[in-house]
């Protein structure tokens, strides 16, 4: 199908495909793409710099460790992992947005796949990991032994969650497998999914609609749920408990406020133009533009939860400081090996990283 500036919505690697017949003029969305061109290679660095840092620490220590005690380890490393190859698709985006797709129809399809499925992945898994960490409660308290939640959720099982969670969002982003190509518009060349006249109603809004509800409303419904749950376990404490239970109830608290503003914006904007392919709600040229860029902005935003992913569930966990203060000690007692070893080299300062509890294994993002 041709695509024209004059009758496609561009944002990244997503087409929003509608004619502007009832539009008294053209609408020349020029200083929208200028504004691409700055804001997102800017983002983008950021998130990438940032992500890869934090996600790439995380797999290291996991790896390095060889051991996965518990399943909320095990939804870590998959989430750092679908982390990282969303954001490796970041430097592609970032240089389509400023100068245009330069790497042909293959790159454009595996790329747009790429970044749909490990953005739904990672919304699943934390999903997985709230709903872990609430079973991980009741099994102490002794509440649900033979529920079925149960007898899924046990570290045996855990791999088949895991290859559901990736089966799932590997199903969403066949769409951008199949339909992505690369299109002449605006004296450049784009990577965009152009639907068939068949799906650019209806078909298209419930690909974004299913997109919506697995990537976004479940995984926020399973949190507040869980959370809620472990909240009033939390709040039940003794009272020289307090502190402790005042501190778990703000990890809660910023987990979950930090998914609501990051992610609502973005899919909230995902359901009003998705009902716009079907229902034409925007009418005016400058109403399409602010929307453009308002999504540009609230993606960007958005992205931003892989780079906080790390801090909001890794690294809080005593499990896994422990597990990066074992990996640290092994590297220095091999740099002082070393240093016995080779004498002549030059002598440093030595800094032994020690736990109280490194003997104690414990799970990770524990409450």
């Amino acid at each position: 199908m041709e695509v024209s500036e004059d009758d496609y919505y561009y944002h990244e690697n997503i087409s929003f495909n509608f004619s502007y017949d009832d539009y008294p003029a053209l609408c020349e969305k020029g200083d929208v793409r200028s504004f691409a061109a700055l804001f997102l290679p800017v983002m983008y660095t950021m998130c990438l710099v940032v992500g890869l840092a934090g996600n790439a620490l995380v797999v290291a220590v996991y790896a390095y460790h060889k051991r996965l005690k518990t399943m909320t380890d095990t939804f870590l490393t998959h989430l750092a992992v679908a982390d990282l190859l969303l954001l490796f698709t970041l430097p592609f985006w970032a240089a389509d947005a400023a100068r245009g797709w330069e790497l042909g129809t293959v790159a454009c399809k595996i790329v747009s796949a790429c970044y749909t499925v490990n953005f739904t992945c990672c919304m699943l898994l934390l999903a997985c990991i709230s709903l872990d960490r609430y079973l991980a409660l009741a099994r102490v308290q002794g509440k649900d032994q033979r529920g079925w939640l149960q007898r899924i959720f046990t570290r045996r099982h855990c791999w088949r969650m895991c290859l559901v969670v990736w089966a799932t969002a590997f199903i969403l982003g066949l769409p951008d497998l199949v339909l992505s190509e690369v299109r002449w518009a605006s004296n450049r060349s784009i990577c965009l999914a152009i639907y068939p006249p068949s799906m650019v109603g209806g078909g298209k809004m419930v690909l974004e609609m299913a997109e919506v509800l697995l990537g976004f409303l479940l995984p926020l419904l399973v949190m507040v749920v869980c959370y809620w749950s472990v909240g009033q376990t939390l709040k039940g404490l003794p009272v020289e408990s307090r502190g402790k239970k005042w501190k778990a109830l703000r990890v809660l608290l910023i987990v979950v406020g930090v998914f609501v503003v990051t992610q609502l914006p973005y899919n909230t904007l995902k359901v009003y133009r998705a009902m716009d392919s079907v229902y034409t709600l925007v009418i005016h040229c400058g109403t399409s533009k602010v929307l453009d860029q308002a999504a540009q902005v609230t993606e960007s935003l958005a992205l931003t939860h892989c780079c906080l992913n790390p801090i909001l569930y890794a690294f809080m966990g005593s499990s896994f400081r422990q597990h990066m203060m074992k990996v640290a000690k092994k590297f220095g007692e091999k740099r002082r090996q070393r240093r016995r070893e080779n004498p002549a080299e030059e002598g440093g300062m030595e800094m032994s990283f020690n736990s109280r509890n490194a003997s104690q294994e414990t799970n990770t993002f524990s409450i």
